[in-house]
């Protein structure tokens, strides 16, 4: 095993009831919802372990930011993928953040493993969020999943029913590994509307929200109320120009309230199929993508 696919500081200080949350931007992360998330969570939180970044991104397909100043090459801004730590007063949260690796997702599912055991974590968390056919103008739909029965709350719906076979992202592998050494595992994924571009703090905040009920904290949102109220202005605007927009969230708004309303497996993997391929929904009367 390559350790340095993840490198683990050596003066890490005692930690209380660690929880390792895990979410990638890329892959099932609509809307930015899980990333923004975990951005938010991890802030400044001192760095536990970083990444090998050269070993773990293709650079032409995520390329580093470039700073150009008056002529002169200045900055380069490498993705990262690390670890940070933040204390909620009862417990320390440790939150592996960054872009989906593109390369040796089994070696790095294996490290990381090895050090939530090393670290004593006592569960693990993936957050993520897909596209889905719900209504921006109502609370943003989570859905739970685990690795045993009595992990989620009884208000998370656990779900889809059945089988649900879709592309895995690099986050699954991680979780399973996790998984492997008898550490229960859970994950929250935030239902997007799928006609919005562009980040989605409402997404963002209902994960946050979400897990503080899973963990019996409170943890700080920031800025994102404020980014979740501007949204909703223009998405509102969006919409409002547009008949068929209007009538067809009208349409969504008239099943939000469905107890059933969580969607199958079918349905879940329709979605990301169009997502992967860059479509939107594919209906007639589907509100125009907006931001």
């Amino acid at each position: 095993m390559d350790v340095t696919l993840l490198r683990l500081r050596d003066d890490i200080p005692p930690l209380t009831a660690p929880v390792l949350l895990g979410a990638f931007d890329g892959w099932i992360d609509a809307g930015g919802a899980a990333s923004a998330a975990a951005a938010r969570l991890a802030d400044d939180g001192e760095i536990v372990a970083v990444a090998e970044h050269d070993i773990l991104f293709d650079y032409r397909s995520r390329r580093p930011v470039l700073d150009v100043i008056d002529g002169t090459l200045t900055h380069l801004a490498w993705p990262e993928l690390a670890i940070r730590r933040q204390n909620t007063g009862e417990r320390d949260l440790l939150i592996l953040h960054g872009p989906e690796p593109d390369f040796r997702w089994r070696e790095l599912g294996d490290i990381t493993a090895e050090i939530a055991v090393r670290l004593g974590v006592v569960q693990w968390v993936s957050v993520g969020a897909i596209p889905a056919a719900v209504p921006h103008t109502r609370p943003v739909p989570v859905f739970g999943t685990a690795s045993a029965d009595g992990l989620l709350r009884d208000d998370v719906a656990k779900g889809p029913d059945g089988l649900l076979r879709v592309p895995s992202a690099a986050l699954s592998v991680l979780e399973m590994s996790v998984a492997g050494t008898g550490i229960p595992t859970v994950g929250f994924y935030a239902q997007v509307p799928h006609y919005v571009s562009g980040p989605y703090a409402p997404g963002a905040i209902a994960l946050i929200e979400q897990l503080g009920r899973h963990l019996g904290v409170e943890l700080p949102l920031g800025d994102l109320p404020d980014e979740a109220v501007a949204q909703r202005s223009r998405l509102d605007a969006a919409v409002g120009d547009d008949e068929d927009a209007q009538r067809y969230l009208e349409r969504l708004e008239s099943i939000a309230g469905d107890e059933e309303g969580l969607p199958s497996g079918d349905e879940l993997a329709s979605e990301i199929e169009r997502f992967l391929r860059g479509e939107g929904p594919g209906q007639a009367g589907d509100p125009p993508h907006a931001t």
